[in-house]
């Protein structure tokens, strides 16, 4: 037995499945949890508004504004960890009206049956008025 190889049955489970890619860096890096989460203090601390509505489960619809790499698609999947909810991620630059319109019916019928949805839409910014 050695400290470096898996289990017989694990070698006989991964010879069966297909190769996979390993995940990018920042994805197996990224952090799971609030207290993992670094930065905002002001707002995620201990006793802070935000941590508060995360842990009683009172969030209600928000906006993440910040440079790329500032963490909201991390908080935002923290977030929908923490309050058991789907977690959805869309690109507004990738998709359009018609896309979320399909999400937004998609999260009605799972609230239905007592199901949340975080929707998370990156670069809202460009979807345009019409």
């Amino acid at each position: 037995m050695s400290l470096f190889e898996p289990p017989a049955a694990d070698l006989a489970r991964k010879s069966s499945q297909q190769p996979s890619a390993p995940s990018p860096l920042a994805d197996r890096m990224r952090p799971e949890t609030i207290e993992e989460y670094v930065g905002q203090v002001h707002i995620l601390g201990p006793g802070k508004p935000l941590r508060k509505q995360i842990e009683r489960d009172e969030l209600a619809s928000m906006i993440l504004w910040g440079p790329p790499g500032s963490g909201k698609t991390t908080l935002a999947t923290i977030i929908a960890r923490k309050t058991r909810s789907e977690f959805v991620r869309f690109s507004a630059v990738l998709s359009g009206i018609k896309e979320i319109k399909e999400v937004m019916a998609t999260a009605e019928k799972m609230r239905q049956y007592g199901r949340r949805t975080v929707l998370f839409i990156d670069e809202i910014h460009r979807f345009n008025k019409a």
